[in-house]
């Protein structure tokens, strides 16, 4: 008689002792690196600033995402679109945390971390799939270590918990980053993922962009807490807020985050405080609840300009750099637009693919029904 072998189970990697060197609570003042003139502050001791050429790589790469956002915004109002979230503004944040990751590493982004993705190499127009409503999501998320863009608030902080988990369980040493918005701090699931992460030592980074709204509820009235970084240590997890607009500043500490889960330390909590400058969605008119002066003053603290000043002072960059830089990006919108013409075929049945993997009685039922649908309406054209 043949025996099927039992699955062989390996032990989970040992968790790290907690990081002597790592308070749990944030420092009391955002940590920067350059001020919003681009002009380097004194060297912070636990954030050394990134090489330049990975800073260049940072501005390349930010650059192509405005443009990439600004190109989405104008193909939601030509109707590509059926909605668009932008990020322009929070291009340090989007980009920043990508080049803080490994290409084996997971992402777990929001409805808002188009540019993010793009930064990562994913298809532009696989981005959008989602976006203009053809299919559940563009892009292989097992092939690109990324899985699709969430849109209910905060229930990406359980999957990349239970990822890492068992990915530290099976020994490896893969980094989970989810990306946050402030108002998914205030959600269930963000107590559920974070407290898990923290007890079982997971490796994840928590990254909050504090954009200051959710929609148009502001931060004021999401918590009375310093800042939303001291959320961490009522789970014992470590934390830290950093100057969302300062590219330098997010990547070294984005950094060192990665650096304290890949380590065996569990996981770790950073806000960014950052703006952005487009309404929440194309649908939103968010003149209702801020004013221009506000937009304006956050608009003196653009994180594209703040770096490309600092490396032009550094000379690593000139004028030809910015120019092909520039270049580039224009040719990558124009890509995106081209591609964007075709309109994709749209089967509705599809509609009940990948709901179950074994498709309920209900469901089977219901997509019978959508095809008895199709088909009168087929043949009444006909």
């Amino acid at each position: 008689m043949t025996t099927t072998p039992r699955a062989v189970r390996r032990r989970p990697r040992p968790a790290a002792p907690p990081d002597p060197a790592r308070p749990l609570l944030p420092t009391s003042e955002q940590i920067r690196l350059l001020d919003p003139a681009g002009t380097p502050l004194p060297a912070h001791p636990d954030y050394p600033a990134p090489p330049v050429e990975v800073l260049v790589e940072l501005y390349r790469r930010m650059v192509l995402g405005r443009r990439f956002d600004l190109q989405a915004t104008a193909l939601t109002k030509q109707g590509r679109l059926a909605v668009y979230p932008s990020a322009r503004g929070q291009e340090a944040c989007q980009v920043g945390a990508i080049l803080a990751l490994r290409d084996d590493d997971w992402v777990f982004p929001t409805y808002r971390e188009s540019m993010a993705l793009t930064a990562r190499g994913i298809d532009p127009v696989e981005v959008l799939t989602l976006l203009r409503g053809d299919w559940h999501c563009g892009y292989d998320p097992a092939v690109r270590r990324t899985a699709p863009q969430c849109t209910p608030l905060a229930t990406q902080c359980v999957h990349a918990a239970g990822l890492a988990y068992g990915e530290a369980y099976q020994g490896r040493d893969t980094v989970a980053l989810a990306f946050i918005g402030d108002g998914a701090t205030s959600e269930g699931d963000f107590h559920e993922g974070v407290n898990f992460a923290a007890v079982f030592k997971a490796p994840v980074v928590y990254f909050v962009q504090n954009n200051q709204y959710a929609i148009s509820v502001p931060l004021s009235r999401q918590t009375a807490a310093p800042s939303l970084a001291y959320k961490g240590v009522g789970y014992g997890v470590p934390s830290e807020q950093v100057d969302g607009n300062d590219p330098v500043a997010v990547l070294a500490v984005l950094n060192r985050a990665v650096a304290h889960a890949r380590a065996g330390h569990g996981p770790f909590l950073v806000e960014a405080h950052t703006y952005r400058m487009e309404p929440h969605t194309n649908a939103d008119d968010a003149a209702r609840y801020r004013d221009a002066d506000e937009v304006a003053s956050w608009q003196d603290r653009d994180p594209v300009v703040r770096l490309e000043t600092h490396l032009r002072d550094r000379g690593a960059l000139d004028d030809s750099t910015v120019a092909r830089v520039a270049a580039q990006a224009e040719e990558y919108a124009a890509d995106l637009r081209e591609r964007m013409h075709d309109k994709p075929t749209v089967d509705p049945l599809t509609l009940f693919d990948h709901v179950y993997a074994e498709p309920t009685p209900q469901l089977v039922e219901q997509r019978e029904q959508v095809r008895a649908e199709l088909t009168a309406d087929q043949e009444g054209a006909g």
